[in-house]
């Protein structure tokens, strides 16, 4: 019977593997520098926005956001048709997947990079075309617009790597390459340069968001994307109707419009990242200069020793102490480091401590 009832998922649903998610714990006692979370709260003005709403949870949310929309045309400057809103950005990345990839048309993009591309790839049984960055993490701009595939995915800045792309290397990839180029600009409020001021030079541009990381909302999932009329037109037509409930809309609004404390927030995050990458170049720890929320370091035992088994280890040691990073074992360039979100000052230092300790340790 249990053989018959599955009998019908598709073969390439079957082999499908999900995205896996930076490590969630249980409890509060954890500190949590994993999942690139803000560590400060989100707008005071948040919590009346969605108290607001609490009366109306009957009626189905504004099914195009247009409260929403309106607000972040006013932050960008663009207009209302260039924007579309999703349950996070992950969203609206899978809204464009579905749009352009299938078993014939296929999905490109450069490793290691989001893991969660591949997964959109296997969903929707697409080719995935790979490209790979070199230790320097620089765009390999030739490469990229010489792709045939229909839409290519770029996270800039980039993460793992935390290393940020001017819009001049853009622009030139944007001029050459006949396909759309998704740029996910997930961190883009903590780098020098963004790439909104390229969306009406370039039809073939189309850039997400989300208000997941400086806006401190990871747990209420929005986020949007801009991009040429006719291409997010068609992008309604695809996505659920009713895909950002009305709390998320509400909370959304009131912290787009709170600039100053939006601001504020950033200005800590960028602080300690600063001081908290001077702390690892005084360990001569190899770092990447970040234009995010993180940063990715290569440690550095006390024998003078790095590579895979240091790397794995102080991640080890660190969950001994309740200190959650993230590390990714199955690439090359990033098999010998850690990526550390930013987190308060208190729990930087913990941090710190800790990795003394791990230092003394070995």
């Amino acid at each position: 019977m249990e053989g018959k009832v599955h009998g019908g998922i598709l073969p390439h649903i079957r082999s499908h593997k999900g995205y896996v998610p930076g490590v969630q714990p249980s409890d509060k006692d954890w500190i949590k520098l994993n999942t690139n979370e803000n560590p400060y709260l989100c707008s005071p003005s948040v919590k009346n926005a969605i108290n607001g709403e609490i009366d109306d949870l009957r009626l189905y949310s504004s099914p195009d956001c247009k409260s929403l929309r309106e607000a972040i045309c006013r932050r960008h400057n663009v207009s209302a048709d260039q924007v579309i809103v999703g349950n996070g950005s992950d969203d609206v990345l899978n809204v464009l997947a579905r749009s352009f990839c299938d078993w014939n048309h296929s999905i490109a993009t450069i490793l290691p990079s989001y893991s969660l591309y591949p997964v959109l790839a296997s969903l929707q049984n697409s080719k995935l075309e790979i490209l790979e960055f070199s230790r320097d993490f620089t765009l390999p701009v030739e490469k990229i617009t010489q792709s045939k595939a229909g839409i290519f995915f770029l996270t800039s800045p980039n993460a793992p790597s935390g290393i940020g792309y001017d819009n001049n290397t853009l622009r030139q990839i944007l001029t050459a390459y006949s396909g759309i180029l998704v740029v996910d600009e997930a961190y883009a409020d903590f780098a020098d340069e963004n790439a909104i001021e390229l969306i009406e030079e370039f039809s073939n541009l189309f850039i997400t968001r989300t208000f997941s990381k400086s806006y401190a909302l990871a747990g209420l999932r929005v986020g949007y994307g801009i991009g040429d009329p006719e291409l997010v037109n068609t992008l309604h037509g695809v996505r659920d109707v009713y895909n950002v409930d009305r709390l998320a809309q509400a909370a959304a609004e009131a912290a787009i419009e709170d600039f100053d404390h939006f601001a504020e927030s950033l200005c800590k995050i960028r602080d300690s990242r600063a001081e908290f990458s001077s702390r690892l170049h005084s360990r001569n720890w190899f770092t990447y200069p970040s234009q995010t929320n993180f940063v990715f370091t290569e440690p550095v035992d006390s024998a003078g020793k790095k590579g895979p088994e240091v790397a794995s280890s102080l991640y080890e040691f660190l969950k001994t102490q309740k200190i959650l990073v993230r590390y990714f074992p199955n690439h090359s360039l990033t098999e010998s480091f850690l990526r550390v979100t930013i987190g308060t000052d208190s729990e930087m230092e913990t941090l710190n401590r800790a990795i003394d300790q791990w230092t003394a340790n070995e």
